[in-house]
């Protein structure tokens, strides 16, 4: 059974800087991909940043460029660098992952999922 736990959320100022953890436990294939989401009070859960098995990445238009998905394989994590946050960034973020993934930023691609850690971003 896969579990995927985050941290690293929490309340900053606008432009600031955060960066997210998800500890993958459990046994994930090689086809793996893996993603970070978030999703506001009142919208609909978005992608934000996927990594492919092969280290490829995609990122939502909204973070290019302030957000980079990383991960370290034999810790067995995956990381969000978040820079020059805004207040639109203000979420709960969720981390997820699929055994046979594409890499993609569509929710229905990913099987598991994370509880979720709070970010929030002032003005």
């Amino acid at each position: 059974q896969v579990q995927l736990v985050e941290s690293g959320g929490g309340s900053v100022q606008a432009g600031g800087s955060l960066r997210l953890s998800c500890e993958v436990s459990g046994y994930i294939d090689e086809y793996y991909s893996m993603a970070w989401f978030r999703q506001a009070p009142g919208k609909e859960r978005e992608g934000v940043a996927a990594i492919d098995n092969d280290g490829s990445t995609s990122y939502a238009d909204s973070v290019k460029g302030r957000f980079t998905i990383s991960q370290d394989n034999a810790k067995k994590t995956l990381y969000l660098q978040m820079n020059t946050l805004k207040p639109e960034d203000t979420a709960v973020y969720y981390c997820a992952a699929e055994d046979y993934g594409a890499g993609t930023l569509f929710v229905d691609e990913y099987k598991y999922w994370g509880q979720g850690t709070q970010v929030t971003v002032s003005s």
